[in-house]
């Protein structure tokens, strides 16, 4: 069974509109890597031991630093990706300084077959979009979240 990630939409109002936080993947494989390759704070969880939204705020304070604020959450179902991993998000109202950005780290060997370990940040940035930068930054099956996060706000 494909695994399941659960993701925060942080958005906000700003003069020119609708903006929403992204974050890019930290490593090796992702270090040349832009459009198509951002995501939202994610992580995998099990829905039959886990609520889903519970995850999503776990996995934003491991990969932003910060806590999600602890506003009411606008449910934004789901999407599959390629992969066909499952991801299940919720948009939440707040700001975050991308400069504060204190993700947590994993470990895999790099050069591959050199037998060297190094750490990497799981996401080594953070930034801000709008409707137009977010659908040609984010991997193209989440984009569908800033579209439903708009119709809930309208």
């Amino acid at each position: 069974m494909p695994a399941t990630s659960a993701a925060i939409c942080l958005w906000r109002r700003t003069g020119t509109g609708l903006e929403v936080l992204i974050v890019h993947p930290g490593g090796p494989f992702w270090a040349k890597k832009d459009d198509g390759a951002w995501s939202f704070p994610k992580g995998e969880f099990d829905p039959d031991v886990e609520d889903g939204l519970a995850a999503a705020r776990r996995e934003f304070a491991e990969e932003l630093g910060h806590e999600a604020p602890q506003e009411d959450a606008i449910p934004l179902g789901e999407t599959r990706l390629k992969s066909g991993k499952r991801i299940v998000a919720w948009g939440l109202e707040g700001d975050f300084d991308v400069d504060a950005l204190l993700s947590n780290t994993f470990e895999t060997e790099w050069p591959p077959r050199s037998g060297r370990r190094q750490q990497f940040p799981e996401v080594d940035r953070a930034g801000w979009a709008d409707a137009e930068l977010a659908g040609r930054k984010l991997n193209p099956a989440q984009v569908v979240f800033v579209e439903r996060l708009a119709e809930a706000l309208d």
